[in-house]
């Protein structure tokens, strides 16, 4: 037992090939579930207010597919199902990096 744990097993013996394919049948086999290990979920955050207004991030994919024009109506429709209270969104800006890559939308809404 030893020997496995610290792998003083040599290389090409039978017990390195069971060692290895126990550690693939391990990764390979084990359910997602077990570390909780899901897709994450996409998500709006809220900003912290400042100068009256508030702000909530959203996660670009939610708002790529929807044309620019419609943008602010489809963050309203978001906010109003991830918060419960319908909010009248005033803008919705797109968040660059400093490598000009999209990172996110800004969607402003009436306090």
């Amino acid at each position: 037992m030893r020997r496995l744990i610290f792998w003083e097993v040599s290389r090409g013996s039978w017990q390195y090939d069971i060692v290895v394919g126990l550690i693939l049948a391990f990764i390979f086999l084990t359910p997602r579930e077990i570390f909780k290990d899901q897709p994450r979920p996409l998500s709006i955050v809220q900003m912290a207010p400042g100068s009256g207004l508030h702000a909530f991030w959203i996660e670009p994919a939610l708002l790529d597919p929807i044309p620019e024009a419609q943008r602010a109506r489809q963050a309203a429709q978001l906010l109003t199902k991830r918060y419960g209270k319908a909010m009248k969104v005033l803008r919705v800006e797109p968040v660059f990096d400093s490598s000009e890559t999209q990172q996110g939308y800004m969607a402003i809404v009436e306090p």
